[in-house]
């Protein structure tokens, strides 16, 4: 399927997809395009994805970006995924160790300079796995942030050259927690310790009553992503 024709079922679709539920999504995804994978961070919108895409198709690749600065929390998560739904993630590491890294850019990159750091240990790896791939899963939702707010439930990512399915763009926080609740999911246990959104453990703090959900990632600068999504 060259790019004119992808451009042509990605325009169709959206309005079909958008009434969609997002197992029928995933349904949709994984029989159009077959060379697909789910990035998968272990919050809570992905732990609901793995569950239903498992259903779905369970031997379609989820990888996972290892930054090596994850909290130990979100390891233990990944090893009890994988032994509950019988899959290994795929990881994906930076090329810089973190010894590596602070010998040629200096210690605590995260915090001199941001975005350098996720450039090196999240966005390369993840331009990287995608270019294997036709298209990809994502657990973003619409109400996560402002810049994702016009996020569609199949959209052509531009950034990285291939189709993406945002299968729950729709969802509130208390939809992918009653799912959570109805179905029994492992989930990551710093969700119950007023940690709404988990990333690595130098850039993530608690969040207190009545903050953005989002205001405990990169805290005290102007810094909202890690440049995985536009």
């Amino acid at each position: 399927m060259n790019l004119l024709e992808k451009e042509a079922l990605i325009a169709e679709q959206a309005v079909k997809l958008e009434t969609a539920s997002p197992e029928e999504i995933l349904k949709f995804a994984v029989e159009t395009f077959p060379n697909i994978t789910f990035a998968c961070s272990f919050g809570a919108e992905d732990v609901v994805l793995v569950d239903m895409l498992h259903k779905v198709s369970p031997k379609t690749d989820v990888f996972y970006l290892d930054t090596d600065y994850h909290f130990k929390e979100t390891y233990e998560t990944r090893d009890r995924m994988e032994q509950r739904y019988g899959i290994r993630f795929v990881q994906v590491k930076p090329v810089l160790t973190p010894e590596e890294q602070a010998a040629q850019h200096g210690a605590e990159l995260w915090k001199s300079d941001p975005n350098a750091c996720c450039n090196i240990r999240k966005v390369e790896p993840l331009t990287r796995i995608l270019s294997q791939y036709e298209a990809w899963i994502t657990g973003i939702r619409r109400d996560q942030a402002p810049t994702r707010a016009n996020a569609k439930k199949i959209e052509y990512d531009t950034k990285f050259g291939l189709v993406k399915f945002n299968p729950i763009a729709h969802w509130t926080s208390d939809d992918v927690w009653d799912y959570i609740r109805s179905n029994d999911i492992i989930y990551n246990p710093l969700h119950d310790r007023n940690f709404p959104s988990i990333g690595c453990e130098q850039c993530t703090r608690q969040v207190a009553p009545g903050e953005d959900p989002r205001a405990g990632r990169w805290s005290g600068s102007d810094k909202t992503e890690c440049g995985l999504h536009k």
